[in-house]
């Protein structure tokens, strides 16, 4: 135990200690300061220095091992502040942690210039390994693993791979991710819940006019169309340029008694506009005048906005404004919050549709400001502060300064979640004077408001409305394309392989501006849906399936995938769910990064942790049998029925051979229909020389062992080669599962990455490497990994590891039968290939 909690510590401990060294000038020969070291720092295991130099080439060296590179990254403070050349900036890294730092000498840079350059001298960086630091690294692990005892106890109870995630997540151990809300389950109106009637009162819209011709017939006419209540327009013209636009505006009002027409001799700009039009609109008074909207002439209303963005003001006398969403208006924008999107012909109004739907009461939300493009404004509150504040300028942040004023007088501000208006920012003013506009005002603002800032910050952080910009930004990826499916993955929140290749897939989607869904299991509630786009992501979670299949419905075509849906706590009404979600339209697709669609074993283990060839419904192996979260059994041929429907539906892809025979095993019909796609390798790969044989032989383990990877494998193996005397080493390249304990005479690495192979294989000596993994792998990015490195690879004939080290020249197939004396099979064929190797050398 001891020694289990020994490796976890130091895993713990490389993830989270914090270690910094001094920045400082670089000087040549002659003392001149011919560069800068900007960051020298110890994180997640990697040491990490960052500057820049007037020099060829920058390395850095560390415990016998060096990287170099050279100085090209972009600097344009350097160049700007002191007239060098842009690219002058370099960032290096190599693995490090704690011990390396205090075993070895400081780490340094040594650099390479030009020959009629003067020398740099090799630069010492010293980091210090401050107790201060260490013991506060363990004063959190102390902390974290209390909290994580309820998950550990769970973890030995069970074995549940979701409580393993658990036990990460509170070491945090795993990548982060951005906390997520829970989805409102009433977001949509029921059939049998009509919305309330809003009370016929006569609207006023301010609408300010400055050029924009080409949209000012749109916005006039959707006006004109769209407006479900008693209206009264008022057009500013504000002494626009374009001489076709009073002219239009004349000749529109004439003869349409609802429109004022107001032309000003010299352009106002947007406040003055807006205050001649909200004096003229305050002229009118009376029980039948109802709120003033604040309009855009680029912003487009869809039908029967009117009636929408009135009814929340009849419910309550507090409400000052009311603000829709939109695809333009900041913290109200779709699809993410924020961020300005583009939106093509009719998109807008698909959109809305959706919106039209959602129950007026199931997302009140107050903001910390009105967005000025389409507000609507109580007469009440107007009555009070009837005007915008002139100090700014021609526009942006008068609204912001408006709602403050108000909120302080008591007055609250509403969003509406159920109304979208597309907005087609700055096409009166353009977007370089806009930003110019926001800078300038928004430093008034914040001398006015000190707290404005970081009430908008925490109104982002939270996201009230992430619920309905969900619902709507799945309308906005869905609609950009109608023909095209939108691709919705069945993901596990637990890492691994399928993880790489999820995150790879949406990388090249978005590469090519396309957006995609990830419905993941395995987290703090059932379900997480995730909305990736090119803008940005939006998520939130439900243990509530029906919401779920609601948002999801927003997509008129999908094609769904499941990836990985290990982790769930009930994964035999997977495919049920799924199918419950597919329509005629849509496309499915079942991907085996696992063969949990086979069984509860998802890696195919008997109860004893043994590989025991392809399961087949007749397999009584207690592994093989689940139960429900309700307790109810589980047999296997009733799982492998419960995920054939699904599969008799879909594509199936596997990504070895090996796979598609295990597939073909289970579902003889489908053998015809199974599509083998083999994964790319994570990134190029370098290729390595393979070091000198002048010391004993080092076998490297590659990657995060757990049972099925072969933990218990290397257990014996490390008593093997002690009890049979060896002069071999064993090293990790990686981390074992706490579960499983090594002997001191293994060296655990820790987490890497795959640029480190290279310096790791000379920091250790590795001459072989090792791929214990004791289950049928569908894909094995690590034995790929380990081969590109030319060295001798050692796998089980199984899995698609056993096709790749067979295919391979350097690959070395181990035998495998049963699953039993594994450590002495890999001794028996490491002696053989070592035997083999002296015989050359000795010819």
């Amino acid at each position: 135990m001891i020694r289990r909690l020994t490796h976890l510590y130091r895993w713990y401990e490389t993830a989270h200690i914090r270690l910094d060294g001094m920045p400082g000038p670089i000087l040549n020969s002659l003392g001149e300061a011919v560069g800068h070291v900007d960051v020298v720092q110890i994180r997640n295991g990697r040491l990490h220095v960052a500057g820049w130099v007037l020099a060829r080439k920058v390395r850095l060296l560390l415990a016998g091992l060096d990287v170099e590179a050279m100085p090209c990254i972009h600097r344009p403070d350097v160049s700007a502040a002191l007239g060098h050349a842009d690219h002058t900036g370099f960032d290096l890294a190599v693995p490090a942690d704690r011990r390396v730092i205090a075993a070895c000498a400081a780490p340094g840079l040594v650099f390479l210039t030009d020959p009629d350059m003067p020398a740099i001298p090799a630069l010492s960086l010293p980091v210090s390994v401050r107790r201060r630091a260490v013991a506060k690294v363990g004063l959190a692990f102390a902390r974290d693993m209390a909290l994580a005892l309820p998950a550990i106890a769970c973890w030995c109870a069970t074995r549940a791979p979701v409580w393993r995630s658990r036990i990460k997540s509170r070491l945090r151990l795993l990548s982060p991710r951005p906390a997520m809300a829970q989805l409102e389950t009433r977001l949509f109106r029921r059939d049998d819940a009509p919305p309330q009637a809003v009370r016929p009162k006569r609207l006023t819209i301010v609408l300010p006019v400055y050029n924009a011709f080409d949209l000012l017939r749109e916005c006039l006419r959707r006006v004109e169309d769209n407006t479900d209540m008693p209206c009264r327009l008022i057009l500013v013209e504000d002494g626009s340029t374009d001489p076709r636009v009073l002219p239009f505006l004349q000749d529109w009002a004439s003869g349409r008694g609802w429109v004022e027409l107001i032309p000003c001799a010299q352009n106002l700009g947007f406040v003055g506009a807006v205050n001649r039009g909200l004096r003229h609109a305050m002229l009118h008074g009376g029980p039948d005048e109802g709120p003033v909207v604040i309009l855009n002439s680029d912003a487009l209303v869809p039908p029967d906005w009117a009636s929408r963005i009135l009814r929340p003001f009849q419910n309550n006398e507090n409400i000052a404004s009311v603000t829709p969403m939109s695809n333009d208006a900041e913290i109200l924008s779709v699809p993410v919050i924020c961020q300005r999107s583009n939106l093509i012909e009719g998109q807008g109004d698909a959109i809305d549709a959706v919106a039209r739907r959602f129950a007026p009461e199931a997302l009140p939300c107050v903001l910390p400001t009105g967005v000025g493009f389409c507000m609507a404004m109580s007469r009440q509150w107007l009555a009070r502060l009837p005007l915008f504040d002139t100090a700014f300028g021609k526009g942006y942040g008068e609204e912001v300064d408006w709602c403050q004023r108000i909120a302080r007088m008591g007055g609250v501000h509403l969003a509406l979640p159920g109304l979208f208006v597309e907005h087609r920012g700055g096409a009166s003013f353009g977007t370089a004077v806009k930003q110019e506009r926001i800078s300038r005002n928004g430093a008034i603002i914040r001398e006015r408001y000190p707290d404005f800032d970081r009430s908008v910050q925490q109104f982002i952080a939270a996201d009230p409305l992430s619920t309905a910009r969900l619902a709507l930004g799945l309308v906005w990826i869905g609609s950009a394309d109608p023909l095209r499916p939108v691709p919705v993955y069945l993901a596990h929140n637990l890492g691994g392989g399928a993880d790489i290749w999820l995150e790879r897939q949406i990388s090249a989607d978005l590469a090519e501006g396309r957006s995609s869904v990830v419905l993941r299991v395995g987290t703090s509630r059932r379900w997480q849906l995730e909305l990736v786009t090119p803008l940005g992501r939006g998520h939130g979670q439900s243990d509530d399936i029906g919401i779920i299949r609601e948002l999801l419905a927003c997509l008129p075509r999908r094609r769904l995938v499941y990836s990985c849906g290990v982790g769930d706590p009930d994964p035999v009404e997977i495919p049920e769910i799924l199918l419950s979600m597919i329509e005629p339209q849509d496309e499915s697709q079942i991907l085996f990064h696992d063969y949990l669609p086979l069984s509860p074993s998802y890696t195919l283990l008997d109860s004893d942790g043994s590989y025991r060839g392809p399961v087949t419904p007749a397999r009584e192996d207690a592994a093989h049998r689940a139960r429900r979260h309700d307790g109810s059994p589980v047999a296997l041929a009733v799982w492998q029925a419960a995920w054939r429907k699904l599969a008799d539906r879909s594509q199936i892809v596997v990504f070895s051979a090996n796979s598609a025979m295990h597939v073909a095993s289970a579902w003889p019909h489908l053998r015809d229909r199974i599509v083998v796609r083999p994964h790319e390798p994570r990134q190029p790969m370098p290729v390595f020389a393979a070091p000198a044989r002048d010391k004993p032989a080092v076998i490297g383990v590659l990657g995060n062992i757990g049972l099925q990877k072969g933990a218990r494998v290397l257990q014996d193996l490390a008593g093997e080669i002690f009890r049979t005397g060896k002069d071999t080493r064993l090293v990790l390249i990686g981390n074992i599962d706490p579960s499983y304990a090594l002997p001191n005479s293994v060296q655990v690495h820790g987490s890497y990455t795959l640029n480190d192979l290279g310096v790791l294989i000379r920091r250790y000596g590795i001459t072989h490497w090792l791929i214990p993994s004791v289950w049928p792998e569908t894909f094995c990015y690590t034995v790929h990994e380990a081969l590109a490195t030319r060295l001798p690879v050692m796998a089980f004939g199984i899995g698609a590891q056993g096709d790749a080290v067979r295919a391979a020249p350097n690959g070395i197939v181990i035998p495998f039968h049963g699953g039993s004396q594994l450590a002495s099979r890999i001794l028996m064929s490491f002696d053989a290939l070592e035997a083999c190797a002296d015989q050359r050398l000795l010819a």
